[in-house]
């Protein structure tokens, strides 16, 4: 995603313009395909509902995975790290490495959501911008997704249909937003971590 951050202005918009009218997920896709907000991808594997790719990897160990890119697009390269993927962007070849403290931060941040938000939970691909990070998945138990934006837009946003809103909603809502803000403490200290790097390379 090259303008993320005018991306989901934009997302956030049409979902504005769309709020209180009654259309089939049919029509909201073709709206968001019409305006250029949604582009659908080939892509090995099904595409989670949230837009982003999931890599189709049958390895439980860390292992590059090959991404087709055009090469005036940034570039992006996959990590499969303790059962989750890592996607790096960027516009060189050392954008797209990453060190171990980052494959460690990515697989804490994994476990802590299990231990304090939920324990049934399908990771997406957290993707890892140079100035942004961006995260999601899909809570079983509450049948909804989570998408984490830090970086040029921050926030944490739920998707769902019908869905009950009683204590234990309102609870599982309450560690999410919880938990948010440990994720936000911790990526942002990454990326502020890679831009020094990238600072330090370039001298």
């Amino acid at each position: 995603m090259n303008n993320s951050y005018d991306e989901i202005k934009k997302l956030l918009k049409s979902a504005r313009e769309m709020t209180g009218q009654e259309k089939s997920l049919k029509e909201v896709k073709e709206d968001l395909i019409r305006k250029n907000i949604l582009n659908e991808q080939g892509y090995e594997g099904a595409a989670n509902t949230m837009g982003t790719p999931r890599p189709n990897v049958a390895a439980d160990t860390e292992q590059e995975i090959e991404m087709d890119t055009n090469p005036k697009e940034d570039k992006q390269q996959a990590y499969r790290v303790s059962g989750g993927v890592l996607v790096m962007h960027g516009k060189n070849k050392g954008d797209l490495e990453i060190t171990t403290e980052e494959k460690r931060a990515y697989q804490e941040t994994m476990d802590e959501f299990v231990n304090e938000v939920s324990e049934m939970v399908d990771f997406y691909p957290m993707n890892v911008y140079p100035s942004s990070v961006e995260w999601s998945g899909k809570v079983i138990d509450q049948d909804l997704e989570f998408f984490f934006s830090i970086g040029e837009t921050n926030g944490v946003y739920i998707n769902g249909t019908m869905i009950r809103v009683d204590d234990d909603f309102m609870d599982f809502i309450e560690k999410l937003k919880i938990y948010y803000n440990k994720f936000k403490t911790k990526w942002a200290k990454v990326l502020g971590t890679r831009k020094k790097t990238q600072t330090d390379d370039e001298e």
